[in-house]
């Protein structure tokens, strides 16, 4: 059972004493316990909005005939939908919770591809321009793809001066396989990495625009962490950035009932300026908080340009001053472009762009 994010310890054992409460509604259930949270031997990192219930049934032989354990589930299912915030599933037991963490899912049926080719398996579309160091690569926005208008200046500019540029999109977007819906900033983040080891050698320029903007601060992080050693960081150029985006401009600014919509139904089709109403799933506000980075220090041992405009309706401007105050003071430039909006695509945005790449590399 998943309860609201963010709920109190408190509050979470009420919703179990009332989940509990309900189920013994049904005289099909002997017994049920509810567990909130981590179980006891640490292998499911869960929080307490997390409940796990074991439920005993009597023997079939004393149900009414004809029911079947479908019908129980359906009719539970039925029941317990009623308690608001509540989002509810069935599995069959297992026999100890790290089988769980065997699979890397918590679920009944897994099945695990294995593979170091990330990028063959989910099929993303790489471009890849050789060329001479530093080289340039090309992170883009939420729903963008590499062929927007900054990239293919990049891709150009890049084929004038001999630099090697790398571009891709991200699955679910642009030339690459998946469903945007099933995209998180977890996966995006893997598959950025997953083409930088691959593509990239020796000193690189990465630029970030929007989503790209917390995905070069992501890769920045992964890099040190994962001690890659093939590539290293010449310095991020952030146009727009939006770290955090997922909790701090969207689920912050949620009404409660677009809220609810996302945790009962697990998606919200969001209107959008640019073109069709687009899906906000539960995965990706809920697996975003999981790389949120402007609570502290952001450490990403290079130089960084950010270039931001006062008009822009997605990403307010104080979002990256915010950014600046959390990067080290050394050789961090934020450039605020007074009239420029979120996509930053007039002649004179991309000649600033292209500015601060080249003073980059």
């Amino acid at each position: 059972m998943q309860l609201p994010p963010g709920l109190s310890l408190d509050k979470a054992n009420l919703m179990a004493s009332e989940l509990r409460a309900a189920a013994r509604e049904f005289p099909q259930i002997s017994a049920i316990v509810t567990q909130l949270g981590r179980n006891d031997d640490g292998t499911d990192s869960w929080t307490p909005s997390h409940i796990e219930s074991s439920v005993g049934l009597i023997p079939y032989a004393r149900w009414p005939k004809g029911m079947v354990k479908a019908d129980l589930i359906a009719r539970m299912t039925e029941r317990l939908s009623r308690i608001p915030g509540l989002v509810i599933g069935f599995s069959q037991p297992m026999i100890d919770g790290v089988n769980d963490k065997i699979s890397g899912a918590h679920s009944d049926l897994v099945v695990k591809i294995f593979g170091n080719d990330l990028i063959e398996a989910r099929r993303l579309a790489v471009r890849h321009a050789p060329g001479r160091e530093p080289a340039f690569v090309w992170l883009g926005g939420f729903r963008s793809d590499m062929d927007s208008t900054k990239a293919a200046h990049l891709a150009a500019w890049g084929a004038e001066t001999a630099r090697a540029v790398v571009r891709f999109d991200y699955s679910g977007h642009g030339e690459s396989g998946g469903t945007f819906a099933d995209g998180t900033i977890g996966r995006w983040l893997d598959e950025s990495v997953a083409v930088f080891e691959q593509f990239c050698a020796g000193p690189q320029a990465v630029i970030g625009s929007s989503m790209g903007g917390w995905m070069a601060l992501l890769l920045a992080r992964e890099i040190a962490r994962r001690g890659i050693k093939n590539a290293s960081l010449a310095g991020l150029v952030l146009i727009a950035p939006a770290p955090d985006f997922t909790e701090a401009l969207m689920w912050k600014g949620f009404s409660p009932e677009v809220r609810e919509e996302i945790m009962t139904k697990g998606v919200w089709h969001r209107p959008s300026q640019y073109g069709d109403p687009y899906p906000i799933t539960r995965a990706l506000i809920e697996e975003g908080r999981n790389h949120l980075l402007l609570g502290g220090a952001i450490e990403v041992g290079c130089p960084v340009r950010i270039l931001q405009g006062a008009q822009d309706p997605d990403v307010p401007w104080q979002h990256a001053f915010t950014l600046a105050q959390r990067l080290p003071a050394e050789d961090v430039v934020l450039t605020m472009i007074q009239d420029g909006d979120h996509r930053l695509s007039r002649p004179q945005d991309i000649a600033r762009i292209m500015a601060a790449v080249a003073e980059i590399g």
